[in-house]
């Protein structure tokens, strides 16, 4: 466990700040920049799990869920983006291989299109909606403290598994803490950031978030449990790749632009 700890007690005094400083005073347009390259580097990740020594296959699941974020983060017509599933779908009917192997492949790259291409610019959707950062550092505080949390309960307190299957490590011990971790930061968080909003809101919002959560980390654990590995990447020391970090936040960023944009326009 120490070892692990000191390279991301390292990484998170370096990298917090810079977040801080891109979330709450870079604006849209620099913020939006940020959000694209996290998808460009999830997106290699990913891609990388899922067509190794594949550089055919990465290209187009890369170029693929690049041209979606583009679609979301400028508002396309949904043309654009039926074009691209079109130009995927072409690309691997003409691809060498066994027909089985071929839509395998396919499937994993509209799996990484959607996942990633689609849903990780929605963050920026929520920074540009009203008090869009207030509600970017909401969702960080409420799951990254969730995130931490689990880690260390599940280290020192952690019995029972949680879902050993799909990932060993998590226990019932580490999901209750993350949980009340949540809950905890997002109540309280929440009152300094989102004052218009009443504690009850807050606490109903921080359960969705911690469980969304949750099973955003075991949803990626499940696809890097299917192709045996460990890490999405070794980009940050201490945490493995940018994909292991943003695993969490993805369902949780995207259920917050949603109920910003139907409840609180």
């Amino acid at each position: 466990m120490k070892s692990k700890l000191v390279p991301r007690i390292i990484t998170a005094l370096v990298g917090i700040p810079a977040l801080v400083w891109l979330v709450g005073w870079g604006g849209s347009r620099i913020f939006s920049y940020l959000i694209f390259l996290v998808t460009l580097v999830c997106l290699w990740e990913y891609c990388g799990i899922a067509f190794p020594g594949r550089r055919r296959e990465q290209t187009v699941g890369i170029v693929a869920g690049l041209l979606v974020g583009v679609g979301v983060l400028t508002a396309w017509p949904s043309a654009g983006l039926a074009g691209v599933t079109v130009l995927v779908f072409c690309s691997h009917l003409f691809f060498g291989g066994k027909l089985d192997e071929r839509f395998n492949r396919l499937c994993w790259t509209i799996l990484g299109t959607v996942y990633i291409g689609y849903l990780i610019p929605h963050a920026a959707l929520l920074y540009g909606l009203p008090d869009g950062p207030q509600w970017i550092f909401f969702v960080l505080l409420a799951v990254m403290a969730g995130d931490t949390a689990a880690y260390f309960v599940g280290t020192t307190l952690g019995r029972k598994k949680l879902y050993p299957e799909i990932s060993p490590g998590k226990t019932v011990e580490g999901a209750i803490g993350s949980t009340a971790a949540s809950l905890l930061v997002g109540v309280v968080a929440g009152g300094f950031l989102l004052p218009s909003h009443a504690w009850p809101e807050l606490l109903g919002i921080s359960i969705v978030l911690s469980l969304l959560g949750q099973v955003g980390d075991l949803f990626e654990s499940w696809i890097k449990r299917v192709f045996g590995v460990k890490d999405s990447s070794a980009l940050i020391p201490g945490h493995g790749g940018l994909l292991d970090r943003m695993d969490s936040l993805i369902f949780p960023l995207v259920f917050a632009a949603y109920y910003v944009r139907i409840f609180h326009p």
